[in-house]
């Protein structure tokens, strides 16, 4: 089955007002050209309605896409930020679960949980971020691991939810570390991820019309390669977003296979 490309970009706690305008210009025009791949940028909060300003000035098709938010509507929830407040600045994607909201701000498996189904609800599309560490990974682990962190993730999520999900395999061990995945690591995580959507969660169906991206450092060099692989359709991309040639490479790479 043929599937959209998906490139996300996320800035995480990086750059100021002017740079992440700056950027977002610069994406708007470099990527105007590079087929029909999804993109999706997650600037930090602040920035948000700034660089959604941005986009639409370009006429850009780039998504706005936010990094976090609350689970709950509103109320007295010192410095969260709800779904309504991120729609109402243009925001339509969100991420849930990325390695860092799990393993550096210790989010578990129950709150992932309900961040994707309030996500859901409130007409968002979700990138569930999944993935095993070093030390999972070195034990065997780490279908285990995915199937575990899928499976929560989207407890309670309808097949109709299921057409605004994609999911993010990060291996956290690749991430930062100086250890690289190889495409055949990618492809054996991802295929893993999706049998499990269709024989253990959901249908054939729902599992091949879902996109899984690769989070591991992807770059331009070697984009290629991983999107090759027949079950890697897109990157969620860290460092090299920040870079505006580097992350239109990646979204090039993706129209080449």
């Amino acid at each position: 089955m043929s599937r959209t490309p998906y490139v996300g970009g996320n800035w995480k706690m990086n750059l100021h007002g002017d740079e992440a305008l700056a950027l977002a210009q610069s994406l708007a025009s470099v990527t105007a050209m590079s087929g029909p791949a999804d993109v999706v940028i997650c600037p930090a909060f602040m920035y948000l309605s700034s660089v959604g300003d941005v986009l639409a000035k370009a006429g850009s098709l780039i998504k706005l896409g936010a990094q976090d938010f609350y689970a709950q509507p509103n109320g007295a929830f010192t410095g969260e930020v709800s779904l309504s407040m991120l729609r109402d600045v243009g925001v339509s994607v969100v991420l849930v679960g990325h390695s860092e909201r799990r393993h550096v701000l210790g989010e578990p498996d129950t709150l992932i949980n309900e961040k994707t189904l309030a996500a859901l609800e409130a007409d968002m599309e979700v990138i569930l971020c999944v993935g095993e560490t070093l030390e999972q990974r070195k034990a065997g682990k780490t279908d285990a691991i995915n199937w575990g962190q899928t499976g929560y993730g989207l407890a309670g999520v309808t097949a109709d939810q299921m057409t605004r999900v994609t999911i993010a395999y990060e291996p956290v061990w690749a991430i930062g570390t100086g250890m690289t995945a190889t495409p055949g690591d990618a492809q054996n995580a991802h295929q893993a991820i999706r049998a499990f959507v269709q024989f253990g969660l959901f249908n054939e169906s729902i599992a091949q019309s879902m996109r899984i991206m690769y989070g591991g450092s992807a770059k331009p060099a070697n984009a290629g390669d991983l999107i090759a692989q027949p079950d890697v359709d897109g990157f969620l991309v860290g460092g090299a977003s920040l870079v505006s040639d580097d992350f239109a490479a990646i979204v090039a790479a993706t129209q080449e296979n």
